[in-house]
């Protein structure tokens, strides 16, 4: 939760309540404005990507004003309305590994006060044993009165509960209480104000990072049955059966695009996944470039001889070519096949394919669509396919259809320091096969409705959930047939529970919230039926998102067909905001309310256009500095350069055709921008007439007539015809190369380019230039205003890093006047 401006935020606090894995959380914030002028205050969370939205509240004064879910293009509709009059926009961010922002803002006056309520709910999963609940705290001030308090009811009843944060120090540690007994666990955390500083009389909140409560239930049974009002929950989670032999094939890319710390890392992984390989499972490796490697031609026993010459061959794997991903996949399920059918590996075995891609496939079949067709006819089944995404060069959502429709999951690999760690855990949740081919088979003339209810393989620690409405809502009882196929034997019985048996565990009505088992039906069927839709096409992804949108619409879910609009006070110029749900993979909108005097630039990446027009936003001030420069045509600025990331953008400046003769001022702007990539090798060049990469020796041309999409090793360019180019290149950060054009025949002007950058904190905080510098904040202080030469821009001395500038407030930002010179001595010198 952020604030802006001096505004207090003098409570907050953090309300769970978690019944049979179900969490309803409500974060409530109150802040006041001891001010004496009106002052505008931020609501900024960050949610579990697995939660859904489904209230937030604004109370001002006493009067509460609501989010309200709408069908995503309504909601869309009445949001564009509010930006055509300049009331408000969104910005756009991408979500983070485990968690999505969800913001809004509001004016509040002199001496004001205002509540922020934000509910959310979410399934629990297990995993490796134990129940997560994650929680992120990040207040950025002292909090008066701060608390979180879960409350767990789980009728198996509940035999370990921990609570842990990541900023817990040795003083806090004893703040956090924890208490379960049989059916009923209870964390709370509430640290008092000084508990909450850094040091003894500092300011600053040591309450920044995540807050994780974990917990497990007993199981006398491998199934817990619960009937509620016509719904049914079923939890299956067997113990103590013997591990099932696993066959894993990892397929590698090693093309160049790999090398340097992503190989290094991945050899990390393999080898730490090597150390927990079981000597009754199978394995091999498949390396693919542009050509497709080996280790064996077969799949390989785990002998401790077998696993010592792996560990030799996966030190010595190495990049090389470009990115064959169809061969190497292909080869792998091949030599699955010939496993079984030569009766190489058990009969009673789960065979899992895990294959690891920085890129997107550019050798043999490249097309992603003929590969998932090819992929899923040759796998017909038999095999669990996981796709790891290695950065953000990768197709995710191509990664993501193809394992969806193999009955596993894609997960993105985010290239930071712990990369090694990430896929060695994703390795770990699924090393433990237990059982393969479950069926829990449910009365077909009983029960309606039925979530997911066959899976390919049940993993130790994990658990399965199977949701489902009864036809009549009177009946008040259950069986299921459960069968599944283990290392020794099959698994087959019938279990059952009745109606009475769920009310008499729930005699303590104070820990359910509604009809929590309808709501978790819910949300299921929503999760099942959003990751069929990825997959789909044609007339049943229609009819899966019908149904999905009608589900998100009744029980006022945020999904990624909803949107929920936030209308604020008509005092405020009734400026609406939008709450989306991030999708993996793509750009995403947050929920942003800027107020009205506040400009769209500031919702804008950071960018370059007109005479070359610097904007920056400064998120942290609700502010934005603009500046040009001042310079002759010919010019080659740096705009941007990394040396972690190996990215460098330059911008070459052009002039009018003549100078005006009215001003006798010759302007400039940018007709040549060059971006490149030292580690990839890669470089892309573009003018008003034309478009030109380079890789290596070779090139490629396009213009601006042509609209297409190119993927080459590592770079994704996709041309919008006569409009704007938008060019992803290895860390995740994004350019967008704006076409602007002008009349042919102009005595004065000629076209120009702009530049703007999406998810610039992708690249390092190393990175310098005239832009890049901005990147990673900004800090300054405005003092003496003033009345300017213009009546209606006033004048104000600007102090950043001790130096002073004089600005001025145009419209909705702040100009800073440079010559070159002072430009590149206070840009560069000041600024960073």
């Amino acid at each position: 939760f952020g604030v802006v401006n001096g505004i207090e935020i003098y409570s907050m606090k953090i309300d769970s309540k978690v019944t049979s894995r179900f969490a309803h959380n409500v974060i409530t914030s109150r802040a006041v404005n001891r001010g004496n002028v009106h002052k505008e205050v931020v609501f900024d969370v960050e949610l579990p990507k697995t939660a859904f939205i489904t209230n937030f509240s604004m109370t001002i004064d006493g009067v509460t004003y609501p989010g309200i879910i709408k069908e995503k293009e309504a909601a869309k509709k009445q949001y564009e309305k509010a930006v055509s009059k300049g009331q408000t926009a969104g910005l756009v961010k991408a979500s983070g590994r485990k968690t999505e922002k969800f913001t809004v803002s509001v004016n509040i006056k002199a001496g004001s006060k205002v509540t922020f309520e934000l509910t959310y709910e979410e399934l629990l999963k297990r995993q490796f044993g134990k129940y997560e609940m994650f929680i992120k705290v990040k207040p950025k001030q002292l909090v008066k009165d701060f608390e979180i308090a879960v409350n767990i009811f789980e009728p198996q009843g509940i035999t370990e509960l921990e609570a842990e944060g990541t900023f817990i120090t040795n003083d806090l540690q004893n703040i956090i209480k924890k208490t379960f007994s049989e059916k009923k666990g209870h964390v709370s955390f509430k640290p008092a104000l000084d508990q909450q500083r850094t040091c003894a009389n500092c300011s600053q909140s040591v309450l920044d990072g995540d807050f994780t409560v974990r917990y497990d239930v007993k199981r006398p049974t491998p199934d817990s049955l619960q009937i509620v009002n016509g719904y049914f929950v079923h939890f299956f989670a067997p113990t103590n059966l013997p591990k099932l032999p696993k066959n894993v094939i990892f397929i590698i890319d090693i093309s160049g695009s790999m090398s340097g710390r992503e190989i290094q890392q991945t050899r990390e992984a393999l080898l730490k996944i090597l150390d927990d390989i079981k000597e009754d499972d199978f394995f091999n490796f498949i390396l693919f470039g542009s050509d497709v490697h080996t280790w064996k031609e077969t799949l390989i026993k785990a002998t401790p001889e077998n696993l010592d010459e792996a560990r030799k061959f996966v030190r010595s794997i190495d990049t090389e070519g470009m990115t064959n991903l169809y061969g190497g996949i292909m080869r792998g399920i091949d030599m699955l096949n010939d496993a079984h059918e030569g009766k190489l590996v058990p009969k009673r075995s789960a065979s899992i394919i895990i294959m690891l891609t920085d890129g997107q496939p550019n050798v043999g079949i490249s097309n992603t669509q003929d590969i998932q067709a090819h992929v899923k006819k040759a796998i017909e089944g038999k095999y669990t396919l996981y796709n790891l995404g290695f950065g953000y060069g990768v197709d995710y959502n191509f990664l993501e259809k193809m394992a969806l429709e193999n009955k596993g999951l894609a997960r993105r690999i985010y290239p930071d320091s712990d990369a090694a760690l990430q896929l060695q855990g994703f390795y770990d949740e699924v090393s433990n096969p237990m059982l393969t081919d479950v069926e829990l088979n449910y009365p077909e003339n009983e029960i309606s409705d039925l979530t997911k209810n066959s899976f390919k393989h049940f993993y130790d620690g994990s658990e399965i959930v199977v949701a489902g409405r009864f036809i009549d809502n009177n009946q008040n009882y259950l069986a299921v047939d459960v069968r599944g196929e283990g290392a020794n034997d099959a698994l087959s019985y019938t279990t059952h529970q009745d109606a009475e048996q769920t009310a008499k565990a729930f005699q303590e009505q104070e820990y359910i919230f509604g009809e929590y088992i309808e709501r978790l039906w819910a949300y299921l069927t929503l999760e099942q039926l959003l990751e069929k839709r990825i997959a789909a096409t044609g007339e049943e992804k229609e009819n899966l998102t019908a149904e999905a949108l009608d589900l998100s619409l009744k029980y006022k879910f945020v999904t990624p067909l909803t949107s929920m609009v936030v209308t604020k006070p008509e005092d405020y110029d009734n400026q609406d905001g939008i709450a989306d749900k991030p999708t993996e993979g793509k750009v995403k909108f947050d929920a942003v309310i800027a107020p009205s005097a506040q400009s769209p630039c500031l919702q804008t990446p950071l960018h370059i256009d007109g005479d070359p027009h610097f904007i920056v936003p400064v998120p942290q001030k609700d502010d934005a500095i603009c500046f040009n420069i001042n310079e002759n045509p010919g010019t080659v600025l740096n705009l941007i350069s990394d040396p972690v990331t190996g990215i460098t953008v330059n911008g070459e400046l052009i002039g009018d055709k003549r100078a005006n003769n009215d001003t006798k001022i010759q302007n400039t702007y940018f007709g040549k921008i060059g971006i490149a990539n030292k580690y990839l090798h890669l470089q892309l060049i573009v003018t008003p007439e034309k478009i030109t990469i380079k890789n290596g020796n070779e090139k490629t041309g396009f213009t601006w007539l042509d609209s297409v999409t190119v993927q080459q090793d590592g770079l994704t360019l996709t041309i919008n015809r006569e409009k704007n180019l938008v060019l992803s290149m290895g860390s995740g950060v994004s350019f967008v190369i704006v076409l602007h054009q002008v009349w042919k025949k102009h005595p004065l002007h000629q076209d120009f380019l702009g530049l703007y950058v999406l998810e610039s904190d992708k690249l390092s905080e190393q990175t310098h230039g005239l832009l890049g510098q901005f990147f990673h904040g900004i800090d300054f202080t405005i003092l003496e205003l003033h009345p300017g030469s213009d009546p209606k821009k006033p004048d104000a001395t600007m102090i950043v890093k001790n130096k002073e500038l004089t600005v001025t407030r145009v419209a909705v930002f702040w100009t800073v006047s440079f010559s070159c010179k002072t430009l590149y001595w206070n840009a560069s010198k000041i600024f960073q």
